[in-house]
């Protein structure tokens, strides 16, 4: 049995396929009817998930093309469970083959074949990243949701190979930074260098890993649950659940460490009639819930585990072999830039469950 293939308490999902299987798909419960919703929006965050749509990614061609089988009627969600199917047309499983008896360095059929006793090596089967199409989807839903409620979440590629880009602190600027990089790079002269050293890593055989940043704006006061269900714990799970994810921290994060009381604190000041603070050092959360300011965060990825340098490993009888990455073989040199749209698609999934939690505990306050 094979659990854990649902996120989420009120707005929820639960996702299904294999990298190589017919179609993967997702089935969100929980989103309001009312909400304008249609394939476009679907595909068009899709769009920026899939591969082959560059030199610095997976040459495989998946157009990502979702189709709305339920839930939508007339562009409009009923509230009913809406489900999302999008079809697997470019799988190649003929490269597996040839190591399917070996356990491969930095992939996950060792463990599945010790929990399970059977693992799909074509493609990592729901280890592979192609799960994370399924996030995206469901996430543009999430992000029709929280739009209504003027919510925005952005994410960008901040750091690779000891590049790092910094953002614009205007959200719009922001977005149109990130719409116009084929990396999600917010500023260009990192994005180009970026660009040259996931081509270095490339013609060495290589990959690199990378950072996401994400930050929302236009959050209310008081989404999240004290304790067990803080916005930073729901969306560390979110984050450590994206496949190659290695780290996460919110605000200063581990910088804070370094750092004074007196230089971490954020002091309270009255500004245009409303208490807020003078810096948001916490990244947007006091006490597990939000304060109104942006909630910022970063996501560390490790480098992608297919590389052509030629490793040693064992077979599943535990004799030693020489693992090479068959010709031909088709896979992301850095996983952080899809990694980007997975990133904003699961704080949106995230903001949006706690949106409709806090208008829950309200009624219930005041029923």
């Amino acid at each position: 049995l094979m659990a854990s293939n649902t996120f989420g308490a009120l707005f929820s999902i639960t996702t299904w396929g294999e990298s190589h299987g017919k179609a993967v798909g997702v089935v969100i419960d929980g989103c309001p009817a009312g909400l304008p919703l249609c394939e476009d929006d679907i595909n068009a965050a899709l769009a920026r998930r899939a591969p082959g749509s560059n030199p610095y990614v997976s040459p495989r061609q998946e157009k990502d093309t979702g189709s709305i089988v339920s839930g939508v009627f007339e562009g409009i969600t009923t509230g009913t469970p809406i489900s999302i199917i999008i079809e697997n047309t470019n799988a190649d499983s003929s490269k597996y083959e040839p190591i399917k008896e070996l356990y491969r360095p930095g992939h996950a059929n060792f463990t599945y074949l010790h929990k399970y006793g059977v693992f799909d090596y074509r493609g990592g089967g729901r280890a592979s990243a192609r799960e994370t199409a399924c996030r995206v989807a469901a996430g543009a839903v999430a992000r029709a949701l929280l739009t209504t409620c003027g919510v925005e979440v952005t994410a960008h590629l901040s750091a690779v190979g000891g590049v790092t880009s910094t953002a614009p602190d205007d959200p719009a600027l922001l977005r149109q930074a990130v719409a116009s990089s084929a990396l999600f790079v917010a500023e260009p002269h990192a994005e180009m260098q970026m660009g040259e050293a996931i081509l270095q890593a490339m013609q060495e055989g290589d990959s690199l890993g990378g950072v996401v940043s994400f930050r929302a704006t236009g959050l209310p006061v008081g989404l999240g649950e004290p304790l067990y269900d803080k916005v930073p714990a729901l969306l560390a799970k979110a984050m450590f659940s994206i496949s190659a994810c290695k780290g996460f921290e919110m605000g200063e994060g581990f910088a804070a460490a370094a750092m004074k009381g007196s230089e971490h604190n954020d002091t309270f000041i009255t500004r245009n009639g409303r208490v807020t603070t003078a810096t948001n050092h916490a990244g947007g959360t006091l006490g597990g819930m939000t304060t109104g300011l942006p909630l910022t965060g970063r996501v560390a990825f490790k480098p992608t585990a297919s590389i052509s340098i030629p490793q040693p490993t064992v077979d599943t009888q535990g004799r030693e072999a020489e693992f090479n990455l068959p010709a031909g073989s088709r896979h992301d040199p850095c996983v952080a830039i899809r990694a980007v749209p997975v990133v904003e698609a699961m704080c949106l999934l995230v903001l949006a469950d706690t949106l409709l939690l806090h208008r829950a505990r309200q009624r219930e306050a005041h029923s």
